[in-house]
């Protein structure tokens, strides 16, 4: 889906790290990580389609951890000196 609209999506070594932790401590491993990754980027992947401004969107551990939201980096505008 990121890739259709031309957006970089970046993962943290430090949001996978607590991904896994999270897997571990819930005790499902590998298989609850697609559903935890689903719960994290739902908003943003229905908001990405609808906006020609984003260039990038970056998950870190603040946002595993529910405190943050993803980060959003804009694209230049090509006005802009």
């Amino acid at each position: 889906l990121f890739s259709m609209e031309n957006v970089r999506l970046s993962v943290t070594k430090d949001a996978l790290k607590a991904l896994a932790a999270q897997a571990v401590t819930k005790g499902t491993g590998a298989r609850a990580l697609r559903s935890m990754l689903e719960r994290i980027m739902l908003d943003i992947m229905y908001d990405v389609p609808s906006r020609e401004d984003i260039a990038e969107v970056t998950i870190n551990r603040a946002v595993v951890e529910g405190k943050k939201l993803p980060l959003i980096r804009k694209k230049q505008d090509k006005d802009a000196a």
